[in-house]
């Protein structure tokens, strides 16, 4: 049995339209008008039980509004989806026995209470036995390295050391599926690691699927091995993270910190200059045109390098790469003939 199963799935929404202008504005108490917004428009995919499937796009391109139609949070406009079986929006309580939910922006943790406590509520909500969930925490605290954070008021933590445990506080009850939307946000590196490890972890241990959702592509290397790009609610590309990474990851960022000034014209062979500083520069490069190794001693070569980062571009990027080649595609095949 596939874990999710979504066809057709369709939501839109009415907005109030806002005139410019004071009158405008009058005009619009008295008389408003509406706009319909079409979040989502017509996705079809599944997922398998116990994948790690991410799930990405730009702002507003409809991941959360289907993330909240499979918890059962929002009724759609039209389709169908099934999770674990069920129809989220119609057995939402049977559901949530069986998936855990993180929203990055939206705490489940009572913020003045230690962790420990909303743990135990959990305990009860979902009915388990008190020493069930007594092992239970013992071992999410080893899993998610929280042991020393769950008696310490949540409104202490940093942000990191919270998400840690709202991502462990969502697994109390062994669910089957985990649904996380951006649960990285505004993380440093170590923190980002931490919950990596742990997701991983726990889904090699306990079989657990994720629905991962992020502008992180570290996230989407670390956990997932199929991605789902969706922009304007539409899906515009899935496949494996590895030929996402071959086909459209292949531009990198070079940031370099020179021992000795910068010279304004600065050029290296197979790669482009974007920024310069009087001690710095940003470069780019494509991996298919120069070779990784190939860039450090061209850099070496411009002078006494005091320290060198190599990074992808923005998800954004990549995504926008992504939806202009779809776009390019669909547009070539109503020329043809």
């Amino acid at each position: 049995m596939h874990a999710i199963t979504v066809t057709n799935l369709q939501k839109t929404f009415q907005s109030k339209r806002k005139a410019a202008g004071l009158r405008g504005s009058l005009r619009s108490m008295v008389r408003p008008e509406y706009q319909t917004v079409e979040a989502v428009r017509g996705l079809t995919f599944q997922m398998e039980a116990g994948e790690l499937l991410g799930f990405i796009g730009p702002n507003g391109a409809g991941k959360s509004t289907t993330i909240k139609i499979l918890t059962g949070i929002l009724f759609p406009s039209g389709g169908e989806a099934s999770v674990l079986g069920l129809v989220p929006w119609k057995d939402r309580r049977k559901l949530a026995y069986s998936i855990g939910t993180v929203f990055g922006q939206r705490p489940q943790l009572w913020y003045h209470l230690p962790a420990i406590d909303t743990f135990s509520l959990f305990g009860k909500i979902y009915e388990l036995d008190d020493r069930e969930v007594e092992r239970r925490i013992g071992f999410l605290a080893e899993a998610f390295e929280i042991g020393d954070l769950l008696e310490t008021p949540v409104r202490k933590l940093s942000l990191g050391q919270r998400m840690r445990c709202e991502v462990a506080a969502s697994l109390l009850h062994k669910p089957k599926l985990l649904l996380l939307d951006e649960p990285s946000i505004g993380l440093d590196v170590v923190a980002k690691q931490h919950i990596r490890d742990a997701i991983r972890a726990m889904s090699r241990e306990e079989g657990v699927g994720v629905l991962l959702t992020s502008h992180d592509a570290g996230d989407l290397e670390a956990l997932c091995k199929r991605v789902i790009i969706v922009n304007h609610g539409q899906i515009v590309y899935q496949d494996k993270v590895s030929n996402l990474k071959r086909n459209f990851l292949t531009r990198k960022l070079v940031e370099v910190r020179y021992a000795g000034e910068v010279s304004k014209d600065f050029i290296v062979e197979g790669m482009q200059t974007l920024k310069t500083g009087r001690y710095g520069v940003k470069l780019s490069f494509d991996t298919r045109q120069t070779p990784t190794d190939a860039v450090l001693p061209r850099l070496t070569e411009k002078g006494s390098v005091m320290d060198i980062t190599i990074s992808d571009p923005p998800l954004e990027e990549v995504i926008a790469s992504i939806y202009e080649t779809a776009e390019a595609q669909v547009g070539e095949k109503e020329m043809t003939p």
